[in-house]
């Protein structure tokens, strides 16, 4: 019995996470979005099967509010720009061959200069739907009406039923990027104190290359979080929140290339030195601890950028704080050792040097005082294209909100700024 239990808690925590899935909650979103405009279409209607309408739902309805607000327009206009080519070309020419690729033409060449973006080919598709019906007239307008209806309860859907902010999915992305990054690095530092093949050297520098891949994809998964944020009426700070993701995204982009920068630094020296160590185990084992040091500020720095609360941001800025001055405190070590081999036997002295270039800057990436002045400099930048772009709303909003003097940028005000949006 106690068993059957353990089994049920973890299926029904299984199904609890699977909920918060982005791709769950599309599918459960989109089938009652779609299911409702049908409803409503029957009703107002006059086709008997009014499908163009949970069609339009189906495609109106995405994951976030503001693509659905966005979708939604360009959806509306991509179709009745079309309805209108297709009542056009019924009052001059009838259906046929020629007529059928001229009015593709035409809508797709005019759906350019709607500007629908992707939905280009919905023009075309809404143009011969209707041109292929004998009661041009009457369908064409019961295709835009149902257009509207699907769009309308596709956006009020999304409106009364917000959808779920996307910040954890992406702060977990970003959080599984450092800690395999993390996994790399000690994999690496493994290889220093023994006789490294270049092949097993190679492997790793092939693992490195595709961190690529995973800064793609939680590129990706940011991108959503950042949609999600927008005019979201749950979401006070959505700015704040979207620059300190993509900040911290950027960083950990960085130090990936220069992650792999240093897995061929190891591969280069592996090619050297085979059939014996590529390190004196003394110096070998000094830079496994620095990449063990380095590893664990990877994970602390994406845990501070995730973190939404004040209580944890304190511990997590704590913790990399702490990593760093390890990390800095075994560098140096390391680098004395390094020194004093090379100038007993000066064998590719540049790669050594190389590798301790190259875990400076990730420390440095990862810096705080570094942190702050890039979200400071993106939260200028961000304000400064909002001024440019609407003066007079901005002036307005600036007004509205009674906001004084810029804030303060010492170091206090620093991690103001980078805690505030938990």
């Amino acid at each position: 019995m106690p068993d059957a239990r353990t089994a049920l808690s973890t299926r029904v925590h299984a199904l609890l996470a699977r909920r918060r899935d982005p791709v769950v909650a599309q599918t459960l979103r989109s089938t009652a979005a779609a299911t409702i405009a049908y409803v409503v279409a029957l009703q107002l209607s006059s086709e008997p099967a009014p499908l163009t309408a949970p069609l339009t739902a189906l495609l109106v309805v995405q994951v976030t509010l503001y693509s659905t607000l966005t979708t939604g327009v360009r959806r509306v206009n991509s179709v009745v720009v079309g309805v209108l080519i297709a009542i056009g070309f019924s009052v001059l020419v009838g259906l046929s061959w020629w007529s059928l690729g001229l009015i593709i033409l035409a809508s797709l060449v005019v759906g350019r200069f709607v500007r629908v973006d992707e939905f280009v080919p919905e023009v075309a598709i809404s143009a011969m739907l209707v041109l292929g019906v004998t009661q041009v007239a009457d369908t064409a307008w019961d295709r835009v009406l149902e257009t509207l209806i699907g769009a309308v309860v596709g956006l009020l859907f999304n409106v009364l039923f917000v959808p779920p902010v996307w910040v954890e999915t992406a702060g977990d992305s970003i959080e599984d990027l450092a800690r395999r990054m993390r996994r790399l690095l000690l994999g690496i530092g493994d290889e220093l104190t023994r006789e490294t093949p270049v092949e097993r050297a190679a492997e790793r520098l092939h693992e490195a290359r595709r961190l690529d891949n995973e800064v793609a994809d939680v590129d990706a998964a940011l991108r959503q979080a950042e949609d999600s944020l927008r005019l979201n009426p749950r979401v006070k700070e959505g700015l704040l929140h979207r620059i300190v993701l993509r900040t911290g995204l950027d960083t950990l982009e960085i130090c990936a290339v220069v992650l792999r920068v240093i897995a061929r630094t190891i591969t280069d020296l592996a090619k050297e030195r085979k059939d014996e160590a590529l390190f004196p185990h003394e110096v070998g084992v000094a830079l496994q601890e620095l990449l063990a040091h380095v590893a664990d500020t990877l994970v602390s720095f994406a845990v501070l950028v995730t973190t939404r609360t004040s209580e944890s941001a304190d511990a997590a800025e704590e913790r990399l704080t702490g990593e760093l001055a390890a990390a800095r405190a075994s560098r140096d070590t390391a680098a004395d050792l390094l020194l004093e081999g090379v100038q007993r036997l000066p064998r590719q002295w540049q790669l050594h040097g190389a590798l301790l270039t190259e875990i400076d800057r990730i420390l440095d990436e990862l810096d705080l005082d570094h942190r702050s002045r890039r979200l400071m400099e993106e939260l200028d930048r961000h304000t400064r294209e909002q001024r440019e772009r609407r003066p007079r709303v901005f002036a307005l909003g600036e007004r509205a909100r009674g906001r004084g003097s810029p804030p303060d940028r010492d170091g206090s005000g620093r991690q103001q700024t980078d805690r505030s949006h938990r």
